[in-house]
Order: structure tokens, then sequence, then C-alpha cells
């Protein structure tokens, strides 16, 4: 599982995002490391403070950072100059709360540092797609369009959504971690929107799949059967949430 390191200005606010981006995986998340504020009670950077973040959580599978403000991307390079992580680290430029969200999430589920990043870097993709603005990173459609399997290739079920508010953060979550581990290429549309990986958080929030849509599930792999049967238990239980009221 591939490390993340958050390079914030304000302790705060680091850990804010960090508690918002864990409520997602609940269970197994990856190692993620704050280099947040310049000393007790300090807001700026540190470059010794991110470099040690950075040794904290490196291994084998990579390290993502993610920063905020100018100083901060400026404190991530130089950390780079004083390690040697044995691991390659990337510094993204993806936005930091929403990017740490998707990041933490593609990660529990088994990323890679390319996946990772990538979905990092499309994470205010839904956000466009709500508010009707056609941003460089949201092409979850087109793309899913360009890559969907051909009709009738693939299994598939179209489950209704009875959760109060549909296929949010937290339930898209459980979809990405239902799908760690399977040999399966699945994908998750309505009759509105074409249909997206379903491995992507961020591709899932874009669909906009409100309490009573309709979801169109694809499977198509080795596991597809399985795949297929856990979203039908995530949906039909509500995501877990009608048994928390």
């Amino acid at each position: 599982m591939i490390g993340i390191v958050v390079v914030s200005h304000s302790a705060p606010l680091a850990r804010a995002a960090l508690d918002l981006a864990l409520e997602m995986v609940p269970e197994d998340p990856p190692h993620v490391a704050l280099a947040a504020g310049a000393g007790e009670g300090i807001t700026g950077t540190d470059a010794t403070r991110v470099a040690d973040a950075i040794s904290a959580v490196s291994g084998d599978d990579g390290v993502l950072v993610l920063m905020d403000l100018g100083s901060a991307v400026m404190s991530a390079e130089m950390a780079l100059e004083f390690i040697d992580p044995g691991c390659e680290v990337r510094l993204t430029p993806a936005p930091l709360v929403e990017g740490l969200v998707a990041v933490v999430v593609s990660a529990a589920g088994g990323a890679t540092l390319d996946e990772a990043d990538r979905e990092a870097r499309g994470a205010l993709a839904a956000k466009e797609d709500q508010l009707g603005v056609a941003g460089p990173e949201a092409d979850h459609e087109s793309e899913a369009a360009d890559a969907a399997p051909d009709v009738g290739a693939p299994a598939g079920v179209r489950l209704t959504l009875t959760n109060d508010v549909g296929l949010h953060a937290r339930p898209a979550g459980l979809v990405v971690r239902a799908l760690k581990g399977l040999d399966v290429e699945v994908r998750i549309g309505t009759d509105a929107h074409a249909p997206v990986d379903a491995r992507s958080l961020m591709g899932l929030m874009s669909l906009g799949a409100a309490h009573g849509d309709v979801i169109a599930v694809t499977a198509e792999g080795p596991d597809a059967a399985r795949a297929l049967d856990a979203i039908r238990e995530l949906v039909e239980n509500g995501f877990g949430e009608d048994a928390a009221e």
C-alpha cells in the first residue's frame, strides 16, 4: 500500500482533512503522515518536517505527497533533497481536501502510485460535473464511454439506491473497498450518466446518483460474480446507513 504525506500551513486544517478522509475507510487505512505547521502554533511549513513525514511512510509501493499553498510546494521539493527514502516519492498538484479523500480511498483499495495520483488529480471532476464546469480533469464520462466494453459482453445488474443520500463519498468508498483484491473490471453508470470505473471514488461521485436512482453495474473478469454480489449486498443494505439510524 502506498504511503501518503499531507503538507499544510495549518495543523488543524491537515488534521481535519485527514479525519474526513479516514471516515471513508474505517478498516485498514493507508499510512498517512502529516507535515503541518512550522512549529507549535506557528502557521507555515518546514522542509525537515516534510522529510521526516516522507521517511515515516515510505515503502516499496511509493509515497504520494499532497500540499496546500505555494510555500508548501517549495518545502516538499526541498525535503526531497534531504532524504533517500528508497522508493519513489511523487508530489501531486491535486487539491488538498478532495485529493486526500480520493487518495486515501484508492490506496486502501489497493491502487498503485500512478493510479492514486491520477485519482487525486481528477478529484475536482465530481464538483465540476455538478456545477456544469468542464475542467481539464473532468474526463470520467468521456473516458468511460470510450473504454466501455461491448454491450452484452459483461455480466450486469441494475440496482435501486435506497439510502437517503445515494452514492455520496462514503458509499462510493465502500464500493471501491469491496473490489479490493478481485480480478475484475467493474463499471457503474446511470440512465443520465455514462459508466465510470467502479474503483474510482471521484468517478462514482461524478455520477450524481441520488436516493431512488437506478445504477447499472457491469462486471467482466474471473471475479465478476463476486463483484456483483458484493455491490448488490451494499446497495440492498443501504450501505449500512439505514442500520446506523
